[in-house]
């Protein structure tokens, strides 16, 4: 054989392998069981250009918190609609009070404990000189709410504390938003109608909505509900209780309607907690309007939802910089059916722990 063929061959042969060893390699970071977290599609909440998010996950246990930071201030609002919440400077969001303009907001697991982190991130702010100014001190406005994650991982005592919420501050970005067992998300659970043994893991998710005008949509949210998480596409059950044998799904919908479902679930023990957030100009009693509005994506996604068990609350946020028209009804349907994209990521995106498998779990079985 000429040399110069067998050379062609031989190069050809090594960069068969070559591209081989690629597309294995890219099957490998493409599979579902491939860390921990993925990062937003179109960026999810840092879409809203002047938000930054951070997440601290600590290492002893699934727990950890997630900052929201808005240095440059946003007119803020929220709503509670679980009957279990935990939250923290919450009354200030109220259209009738002073304050009109937040600077971060802090989700964290630990349950009330971990309504420390936000002081860490309050403490990071006014370190920059960011607050609301009183004419003897800038301080920082960093409402926050927690979830109940303290049965998960055999540890209570380790909570998120000061230092997580001053570490998710430092971290906080402008890429885009990382996504499943991270921050807030690490110890979040679903499914637990029919108890602890029987429910699966979730997490953080993000999501957004551009107009062709360049009003931006978008939400964060970490999902921790007594419920079962709903494809609002298709109807299916994606994540929540499972069957017996666990290796499938029960859909409680159908428990509830013939009336067997078992009193299993104890209050204060399940959350969802969301911040919703658009670049147009809006009132604080426009925010939260729309914050109002956005606890539709949860029914759409999570069932059941607002229950005497959950602490759902939705944060809203308005940056301002989009000079388009701003039209309330507009902003606030796309809030509800971004927030309903995130729940559905949170699901998606979760890597399964132990005694708490994930969506992807079961869809490999």
């Amino acid at each position: 054989m000429p040399l110069l063929k067998w050379q062609e061959m031989r190069w050809c042969s090594t960069r068969a392998r070559w591209l081989m060893a690629v597309a294995a390699l890219g099957l490998l970071l493409a599979a579902p069981g491939h860390g921990a977290a993925r990062q937003a599609r179109g960026g999810g909440l840092t879409a809203v250009a002047g938000i930054t998010v951070g997440h601290h996950t600590l290492a002893e246990r699934p727990t950890g918190c997630t900052v929201v930071l808005v240095t440059g201030g946003a007119v803020g609002g929220g709503e509670v609609r679980g009957a279990a919440p935990g939250t923290r400077e919450f009354v200030l969001l109220d259209p009738v009070n002073t304050i009109q303009q937040i600077h971060g907001i802090v989700l964290a697991g630990g349950s009330a404990f971990g309504l420390a982190a936000a002081q860490g991130t309050q403490r990071f702010l006014e370190e920059r000189g960011i607050g609301y100014d009183t004419g003897d001190a800038r301080i920082p406005i960093v409402p926050s709410a927690v979830l109940y994650d303290l049965g998960v991982g055999g540890r209570p005592d380790i909570r998120p504390t000061e230092d997580c919420g001053y570490r998710a501050a430092e971290a906080a970005t402008a890429d885009p938003v990382v996504e499943g067992n991270v921050g807030a998300g690490a110890g979040a659970t679903v499914g637990k109608l029919l108890g602890r043994e029987r429910a699966m893991k979730a997490g953080i998710g993000s999501a957004a909505i551009r107009t062709p005008e360049g009003l931006v949509v978008a939400a964060l949210v970490v999902v921790n509900a007594v419920g079962d998480i709903i494809d609002p596409a298709t109807g299916e059950v994606v994540a929540g209780a499972r069957t017996a044998d666990g290796q499938g799904l029960i859909d409680v919908r159908t428990l509830l309607r013939q009336g067997s479902l078992p009193g299993r679930s104890r209050p204060g023990r399940n959350t969802t907690l969301a911040v919703v957030a658009t670049n147009a100009r809006l009132d604080k009693a426009q925010v939260n309007k729309v914050a109002q509005m956005a606890h539709d994506g949860l029914a759409r996604a999570i069932y059941p939802v607002h229950t005497p068990v959950d602490g759902d609350a939705v944060f809203s946020l308005a940056t301002g910089s989009f000079d388009g028209t701003s039209n309330l009804l507009v902003i606030g349907a796309l809030a509800a059916e971004v927030l309903a994209q995130a729940i559905l990521r949170a699901a998606q995106t979760a890597e399964g722990i132990p005694g708490f498998p994930a969506a992807r779990d079961l869809a490999r079985r």
